[in-house]
C-alpha cells in the first residue's frame, strides 16, 4: 500500500489521484484529450480562475478550487461581512464583521492552502472592462443576482471574436460555470460562449420575482413585508433620503432608513416583526440559503471546472438542477440555444407595434417580456442621421428632459416602419439593436 509522507513542508503523494486522472487515458475523457504530467502544471501554475461572489456559494467554491490544486485563482465580491453570513460562510469569523467579503476570502484561502495565490477584488463586476476579462481561462459564477448574472454572460459575448466568413475563433471562448441556490433546490450550469445557449437564452427559467398587490402595499398593509414595500416603492421617493439615489439594497444606511420608516408604518397598523435583517430581505429578494445545498452545487460546478481546464471528461452538457426538500433528486437537460437571443444570436431581434403605441408601452414590454426581462432601459435611435435619445432613466436630469417622450407614440416621435432602436439596460454591458415593424394590423 502507498503511504503519504510528509517531507519537511511537502506533502510528496498531495497530488497522486489527480495525476491517475491526468496521466492515463480514460474511456470518459474529451477526444482531445492527451493523458501528461504537464496539465496538473498547467492547472497550478498558469490556468487563471474568477469566481465571481464571496457569499455562501463562493466560500465553498473557492475551497474546492484551491484543495483541488487551481492556484490563480481571483474573486470579486463588492459585499462586505454581515453577522448573518457565519452560519455558512465558513471563511468568515464573527471578528470580520464589517470587512470586504473578497479580501477575508482570499487571504483565509491563501493562509489555509498552501501555494495558493488568491487576488481579491472589492468592487463591482461592472467596475472592470473588458481587458480585465480577458485574462482568465474560465469564470466560475457563485451569484444570487439574475442581473449580474446576465451582466457577466454579455461581456463573455463580447469578447467573441469572429473570421471574415463569419466563423467563431475558439480561442476568444471563455467558458462560464454557473451555480444558483434556493433553499433546498439549486442547479449548474456550463456556458460556453458563442456556441452553447447563453444565460438570456433560458431566462425564461428563471422564476418571476414576488410582488405584492398594490392596493395592499398602500392601503390594507397586514404583513411586515408590506410596510417595508410601501416604503421602498412609494416614501423612497417622496422624501429622497439621500438625494435622487436609488435604493442600494447593501448599503446599511439605506436598509437602516427603510427599515426605521416602515417600523413607524407598521405601527400605525399594528403590525410586528419589521427588523434589519427582513427589511434587507425584502429589498434584494433573499431567499433563505441553506449551507448543504450550496455544497452540493459548489462541488458540481468545481467538477466542471476541473473538467474543462483539464478536459480528462467531457463537461456538462449544459445544465443540472438539484432538490432535496424530500429525498436526493437530480436532473440534467441540455438547454438550447434561442435563435432570436438578444444577447448571442448577433442579429437585431425584430419587434412589432402599432405606430399609435406609446412609449412608455414600448419600455414596459422590454420590462415585462419574459425573454428580456430588462430593469431601466434607456432607449435611443437614429432619426434624420442623427442619434436621438427616446428616454434616460439612470440620470435624473436626462430622465426629466425625456420624460415626456413616456406620453408620445412613436409616430409622434417620428419612428418609422424598419427603424432601429438601440437599448441599454444594467442586464448587459453591451447595447442591444432591435429593429421595429410598425402596423396597424398588428393585435
Amino acid at each position: 500500500m502507498e503511504v503519504d509522507e510528509v517531507v519537511g513542508t511537502k506533502w510528496t503523494g498531495r497530488w497522486k489521484h489527480l495525476r491517475k486522472i491526468l496521466e492515463r487515458s480514460s474511456p470518459f475523457a474529451h477526444p482531445d484529450f492527451e493523458p501528461s504530467p504537464d496539465i496538473l502544471e498547467f492547472m497550478q501554475e498558469s490556468c487563471r480562475l474568477l469566481v465571481i461572489g464571496a457569499g455562501g456559494l463562493g466560500c465553498e467554491l473557492l475551497k474546492d478550487l484551491s484543495l483541488m490544486g487551481f492556484r490563480q485563482i481571483h474573486v470579486i465580491d463588492m459585499d462586505t461581512i454581515d453577522l448573518s453570513n457565519l452560519n455558512r460562510q465558513f471563511l468568515f469569523r464573527h471578528s470580520d464583521i464589517g470587512k470586504a467579503k473578497a479580501e477575508v476570502a482570499a487571504s483565509f484561502i491563501n493562509k489555509r492552502v498552501r501555494g495558493t495565490k488568491c487576488i481579491p477584488h472589492f468592487c463591482k463586476i461592472q467596475d472592470y472592462d473588458s481587458s480585465f476579462y480577458k485574462q482568465f481561462h474560465i469564470i466560475v459564477c457563485g451569484l444570487d443576482s439574475i442581473v449580474a448574472r446576465r451582466w457577466m454572460n454579455g461581456m463573455l459575448i463580447s469578447l467573441l471574436e469572429y473570421d471574415d466568413d463569419g466563423n467563431l475563433d475558439p480561442s476568444s471562448i471563455i467558458p462560464l460555470v454557473d451555480g444558483g441556490t434556493e433553499g433546498f433546490k439549486g442547479n449548474a450550469r456550463v456556458i460556453l460562449p458563442g456556441m452553447t445557449a447563453c444565460m438570456d437564452c433560458t431566462l425564461d427559467l428563471y422564476p418571476p420575482q414576488v410582488n405584492f398587490p398594490m392596493c395592499t402595499i398602500a392601503h390594507t398593509p397586514r404583513q411586515p413585508e408590506h410596510c417595508i414595500e410601501y416604503i421602498k416603492l412609494f416614501q423612497w421617493e417622496k422624501d429622497k433620503p439621500f438625494g435622487d439615489i436609488p435604493i442600494d439594497g447593501d448599503d446599511p444606511a439605506h436598509i437602516k432608513w427603510i427599515c426605521k420608516a416602515a417600523s413607524s408604518r407598521a405601527d400605525q397598523y399594528g403590525i410586528q416583526g419589521v427588523n434589519y435583517r427582513l427589511t434587507q430581505g425584502v429589498i434584494k429578494r433573499i431567499i433563505p440559503a441553506v449551507a448543504s445545498t450550496n455544497a452540493v452545487i459548489a462541488a458540481v460546478c468545481a467538477n466542471e471546472v476541473f473538467k474543462l481546464a483539464t478536459s480528462c471528461s467531457i463537461p456538462l452538457n449544459n445544465y443540472i438542477v438539484f432538490n432535496d426538500s424530500n429525498a436526493v433528486y437530480t436532473y440534467t437537460f441540455e438547454a438550447e440555444r434561442n435563435a432570436t437571443c438578444v444577447a448571442c444570436s448577433n442579429k437585431p431581434r425584430s419587434l412589432s407595434f402599432k405606430p399609435t403605441t406609446l412609449l412608455r408601452e414600448v419600455i414596459d414590454f422590454f420590462c415585462q417580456d419574459s425573454s428580456l426581462q430588462m430593469k431601466s432601459p434607456c432607449v435611443t435611435t437614429n432619426v434624420e442621421g442623427s442619434n436621438r435619445t427616446l428616454y434616460m432613466k439612470n440620470i435624473p436630469s436626462l430622465e426629466a428632459a425625456t420624460r415626456p417622450n413616456l406620453a408620445k407614440s412613436l409616430q409622434d416621435l417620428g419612428i418609422v416602419d424598419g427603424q432601429e432602436l438601440i437599448v441599454a439596460d444594467v442586464t448587459t454591458p453591451n447595447s442591444l439593436l432591435f429593429k421595429l415593424k410598425l402596423s396597424d394590423d398588428i393585435t
